[in-house]
């Protein structure tokens, strides 16, 4: 059993239920497709119902055009999965940005993470001119305001205030001042970059302890396999990231045909650890573009498929 987080019992949803009664909670990730048609978001939720509490849905990531993320939440509702809506400050102003934060309450997305996004320059449309009107602080500063106190930042009130969990993302690394500022800030749970370094990432978790932030918010960490020695140095170049010696030692000594299956290994021995770190509120399982590996993991560390999920047809 984790510690339960302090939730107001009006936010709705699974996941903000395995938070509130300190259920070990998991969350996946899916990427809109870069194209008219959510059916690939929708088969994704057919692998993952069952399996997860909620999914996040990209907002066009890497700053690609893909389809919305607002779409995409809905899309897995349409399919029995709770949405997860990343929302970025980089392309909208704020009246856009709370005209999203409206509209995702209105249609029955119960979860957001809010995040600034990266920069234009990244992605497919190197030349668009950036909005960033707000940044991450401000929005999740905009969003609490709405939901609590039924206000815009304008001060002109709203009725019915929306009602929604909140979260952010975090790399954890010496220090959890960071951490504790988007506590304050408003966020809820707080999904973290990848953990492959069990001892660091637990040094970093003694002091959101010793400060008293794990019942304030939910701390789900980041898993995921690494599944060749191409995405090895791939992930090694990624800030906040920290892959231990041992571990690239590990998948570097096998043959090429078997650093995928070492990389599962150590994903699921890296979550039976993590289900074991007093702190940890659960996992947010990150196989891109591979959703059929969730299950895959999730299993072989033990978790089974959630009992109220109705048979497929």
């Amino acid at each position: 059993m984790t510690t339960p987080t302090d939730l107001s019992p009006e936010i709705p949803g699974r996941l903000a239920d395995a938070l509130r009664s300190g259920r070990f909670a998991v969350t996946a990730e899916v990427g809109p497709p870069r194209g008219a048609d959510l059916a690939p978001v929708r088969r994704a939720a057919q692998v993952l119902r069952g399996w997860v509490d909620a999914v996040n849905v990209t907002d066009n990531q890497g700053a690609n055009v893909r389809v919305s993320s607002l779409a995409g939440s809905l899309a897995l509702l349409d399919e029995g999965v709770e949405p997860v809506m990343q929302m970025t400050c980089r392309d909208r102003n704020r009246i856009a940005l709370q005209s999203d934060l409206l509209a995702a309450s209105a249609l029955g997305v119960p979860n957001l993470v809010l995040m600034t996004g990266d920069r234009p320059e990244r992605g497919d449309h190197p030349d668009a001119a950036p909005v960033f009107d707000l940044d991450s602080g401000a929005l999740m500063a905009a969003a609490r305001t709405l939901r609590d106190d039924g206000t815009l930042l304008s001060g002109r009130a709203v009725e019915p205030p929306p009602r929604y969990l909140l979260g952010a993302v975090d790399s954890p690394g010496p220090s959890a001042d960071r951490f504790e500022q988007k506590v304050d800030g408003g966020a809820q749970f707080v999904q973290t970059q990848f953990v492959f370094d069990i001892a660091a990432f637990g040094g970093w978790l003694g002091q959101v302890r010793d400060r008293g932030l794990d019942t304030r918010c939910g701390v789900l960490a980041g898993v995921g396999p690494i599944r060749s020695l191409r995405a090895l140095e791939f992930m090694s170049s990624i800030p906040g990231v920290v892959i231990p010696e041992a571990l690239q030692r590990r998948l570097r000594g096998v043959p090429a045909d078997r650093v995928a299956a070492e990389g599962v290994a150590a994903c699921v021995e890296t979550l039976q650890e993590l289900r074991e770190l007093p702190g940890v509120a659960g996992v947010h399982v990150m196989v891109v573009g591979d959703e059929r590996g969730v299950p895959e993991i999730l299993e072989a560390a033990g978790m089974t498929r959630a009992s109220w999920v109705a048979p497929t047809s």
